[in-house]
């Protein structure tokens, strides 16, 4: 273990909630045609997951490092957002709305959508759909603590989302499980290591 590692505290967020019930062709089957509708209802899993167009879901975890001497300074946080499994018959425990969409892009017969829930602050989603009339759902990322995405960008190779919480999230178009997050330089970060002011309050 690098020196590097060791001087990173993990912060883990809690288990996403779904009933995986096996891999059942049939069951991949008839999830598809329950993805779009759900998708044209604006509607997500709720928890931390990805959903595909062929009705598999990736569960995915969000990983906070925090560096040594530095756990309340935020922009110092590494995140991973990682596959825990992929499921091909599964069944959520509750679904949310995704219905407020805050920014969209088009690009190559694709149109990346990124926005906010109504059922909490916290929850943040992406979507990479068909640029047609059906704009059809092709993948469908939802976290319950990424905080809403404001922007995002599509390219050939990336879906790139911006959330409120100074994060940037690099989906590869084909492969979204493959995330990468980085922290935006362009963040009002708050500073935490500054001391007292004069008048006693914590600089910003």
């Amino acid at each position: 273990m690098s020196a590097h590692t060791q001087s990173l505290k993990e912060t883990r967020t809690p288990a996403a909630d779904v009933i995986l019930v096996g891999v059942s062709s049939f069951g991949a089957t008839s999830k598809t045609d329950q993805i779009q509708d759900r998708w044209r209802a604006r509607e997500a899993p709720a928890g931390d997951f990805i959903v595909y167009a062929d009705g598999s879901l990736s569960v995915m975890n969000l990983l906070r490092l925090h560096r040594s001497g530095r756990r309340h300074d935020t922009r110092a946080q590494d995140w991973h957002w990682s596959e825990q499994l992929r499921a091909t018959a599964w069944t959520p425990s509750d679904w949310v709305d995704v219905d407020a969409t805050l920014a969209s892009c088009v690009h190559g017969g694709g149109r990346a959508l990124a926005g906010e829930s109504s059922d909490h602050g916290s929850i943040g989603w992406v979507a990479l759909t068909r640029d047609d009339d059906e704009g059809a759902l092709k993948w469908l990322a939802i976290s319950c603590y990424s905080n809403p995405f404001a922007e995002v960008t599509l390219d050939a190779n990336v879906v790139t989302a911006t959330s409120t919480l100074g994060r940037i999230w690099t989906f590869p178009r084909n492969a979204p499980h493959q995330v990468k997050i980085t922290a935006d330089p362009g963040f009002p970060w708050r500073r935490v290591d500054d001391g007292p002011s004069e008048g006693g309050a914590q600089r910003t």
